[in-house]
Formats: structure tokens, sequence, C-alpha cells
């Protein structure tokens, strides 16, 4: 990967990452399903208007968005409000590499080499400890709703995967018009209209902030980059950036939220931090010994 693209790679996570903390802040003024749905409404509207629709067919775009949309953030964010803590939801929902990794290999038949073997059971090694330290702060349901989560958030990357060189801030914009209707049917039918008008009666200029910035910031910039970067790189290559998105997350958490950094979550941390730098920096290093 391009030093360029390894710099936009990076930039990507770091939204990502300090974004659970803004998620925490707009759960606080708005149910989830609603908060989804405003989220995605605004990342289509108004930019719709003003950008063409992608090559990409109508089938595709509705997977992605029904997917990222009801799939991945939908449950992101009701995990969230109450069930696990922000700065573990964004360790647990990185398990979408494996996921996505695994569909590369029975879908697309792409290959695994051994050094990214070896970084990904370091990571997995850290998830580990995070099982084994269950506690106030994650409940069986909040995992269960981030690993359902990261599935989702894989099958979408399987989507990106097929499409070929596409727009992808034009594709971003369009495909988010298909997560809006499963999100808002899911907030009517769950959450209801009473509290879903009293919510948005009762929002605040900073809740308001916080539903922008995930339309345009981890939306827009962060998918539009992401998928981009996964159209012009192989799967193992550019998902396991995302382990660090727990760093960000967690550290935002700690110093915005005042969650608690035991030394289980520490070292949950180093391992996957350690696994993502053996699939990011072997190459490099036998390239440079080689030389």
């Amino acid at each position: 990967m391009p030093a360029t693209h390894l710099l936009l790679a990076l930039a990507v996570v770091f939204v990502w990452g300090t974004n659970f903390v803004v998620i925490r802040w707009g759960l606080d003024g708005l149910p989830p399903f609603l908060f989804a749905t405003l989220r995605f409404a605004l990342s289509a509207l108004p930019w719709l208007l003003f950008v063409p629709r992608p090559t990409a067919p109508w089938r595709s775009m509705a997977a992605f968005g029904v997917l990222l949309g009801a799939g991945q953030f939908g449950l992101l964010f009701f995990a969230i409000d109450g069930h696990i803590s922000p700065g573990l939801a964004s360790l647990v929902v990185q398990l979408q590499v494996f996921f996505t990794i695994g569909m590369s290999l029975w879908l697309m038949r792409e290959r695994v080499r051994g050094f990214q073997v070896a970084g990904l059971l370091l990571a997995v090694a850290g998830l580990g400890v995070i099982a084994a330290n269950l506690d106030a702060t994650v409940t069986l349901a909040g995992l269960g709703l981030i690993l359902s989560a990261a599935f989702f958030w894989a099958a979408a990357n399987m989507v990106i995967k097929s499409l070929g060189p596409v727009n992808m801030l034009h594709f971003m914009v369009w495909s988010s018009v298909f997560a809006v209707p499963p999100l808002l049917a899911i907030s009517l039918l769950v959450e209801g209209p009473a509290v879903m008008a009293s919510a948005l009666r009762a929002a605040d200029g900073g809740v308001w902030a916080s539903v922008l910035w995930q339309a345009v910031g981890n939306t827009l910039f962060g998918y539009g980059a992401w998928n981009w970067l996964l159209a012009r790189h192989p799967a193992a290559t550019v998902t396991p950036m995302a382990l660090l998105v727990p760093v960000f997350g967690m550290s935002a958490s700690a110093l915005s939220l005042g969650e608690a950094m035991p030394a289980w979550k520490l070292a949950a941390c180093a391992l996957v931090l350690g696994g993502l730098a053996v699939i990011v920096l072997w190459p490099r290093g036998r390239a440079a010994l080689a030389r």
C-alpha cells in the first residue's frame, strides 16, 4: 500500500475511533434507531441533489445501504445505548476484520499469507482477553449485538469488493438512501412515534452536531475513503488497519467519558495493536532487509 493510501486509512480509523464518543453523546438525546435514521438521511440529503448516480448497480447500492445502515449501525447504536461501553464497542466490532477476510477467502479466493495469520492470531488473543473479563461495562446482549454488527460490516465490505472501480463518495450518498426506510420502520416499531417526536422536539445543538458528524465525517468521509481503498487493495491488506480504531476509541472514551482503563483493557489493546503491526509492517521489513 502506498504511503499516501496508508495515511488516508489512518485518518479514517482516527475518525471512526473517536466517533464512538460522539455516538454516546448523541444517544443522550435520541433513541438509537431514530439516531441511525437521521444519520443516513443526512448522508443522502441534500448531497443527492448535487452528485450523479454512481455506475454501481441499484441492487448493490440497496444491499450496501441495508447492511451498513440497519445491519451495522442500527445494532451498534442499540448496543452502545446501555449494553456496552463505547471503548469496548470500538474494540469488539473489529471482529469485522476476521469476518471480512474469511468471506474473501470463501467468495473471492483471496490468499492470506503466514504473517497475516500470525497478526490475526495476536488480535484474536486480545479479543479473548475481553471475553474473559465481562463486567458491568459489557453485557452478554451487548457483546452479541456488536458481533452481529461486525458481521454486517463484513458483508457490506463484500458488496464493495464485488464492484470494482466506482466513485465511492457518490456511492455512499446514493446507498445511504436505502438505509433510511428499514431504520425508520424499526424506529417506529421499537421506539414508537411518541418517543421519536418527543426526542426530536427536545434535541439541542449538541445532539444535532452529533448527527451531522455521523453523516458527514463518519459516513461520507470515513466510508467513502475506506471503500475507495477496499476497491484498490486486497481485503487482507486494508481491513486490518481498522484494528487501530479501538486504540483511538478507548483513548477518547477514557478522556471524554471517564471510562475506566484497567490492566486487562490495556493488555487487550496491546495485543490487537501488536497484531496490526505484524500485518502492516512485516512486508515493509522484509523488503528493507532484501535490499
